[in-house]
């Protein structure tokens, strides 16, 4: 089931403007920060440029948004080496996304940003 639209609209909108703020005009052409929506998550992923290949981006999964539309609230998750996601369990589901991004952004666990 996808997001409804006005959610889905929402965090669009609240991620871009996290990237806005998060990346220094001057590394924007050495990192990219976006996120794919699918189902009821959004996944947010760093990427960048090969050493090797300048031409070739990697990618690096950040972390993930789920949403439950029965409790319209929302869950964050971290990927491990493996790119498998768990459970982020030092915050709870909150209905205000803004929580789970400013975790993100704070990373007191540095876990989503190392």
């Amino acid at each position: 089931m996808p997001l409804p639209i006005l959610v889905r609209q929402l965090i669009d909108r609240k991620l871009a403007g996290f990237y806005e703020r998060r990346l220094p005009p001057y590394a924007r052409d050495e990192i990219r920060l976006f996120h794919t929506v699918r189902g009821n998550s959004a996944t947010m992923i760093e990427s960048r440029p090969l050493f090797r290949n300048p031409n070739e981006w990697s990618e690096l999964r950040i972390a993930q948004f789920r949403y439950d539309p029965g409790t319209r609230m929302w869950t964050l998750y971290y990927a491990d080496r493996n790119s498998k996601w768990h459970l982020y369990y030092d915050i709870e589901p909150s209905a205000d996304f803004d929580d789970l991004l400013r975790e993100v952004d704070e990373d007191p666990t540095a876990i989503f940003w190392g």
